[in-house]
């Protein structure tokens, strides 16, 4: 998955608990997937924040 792929997914469901479009049995499930989304967002924006450190810092592999 791709880092904007991740991005529109939290939209969605962001903008689907706000207009309470989820059936109540959904909406755990939905909050879990959130969740590992921003997870994974959190890792990405951690490993190319590291990359460009090593890049700035003359530093590369």
């Amino acid at each position: 998955m791709k880092y904007e792929e991740a991005i529109a997914k939290l939209e969605q469901i962001a903008r689907q608990l706000e207009q309470n479009e989820l059936p109540i049995d959904q909406i755990a499930s939905r909050l879990r997937e959130a969740q590992e989304l921003v997870k994974y967002c959190q890792e990405q924006l951690t490993s190319v924040d590291e990359e460009l450190k090593k890049i700035t810092s003359g530093q590369q592999e």
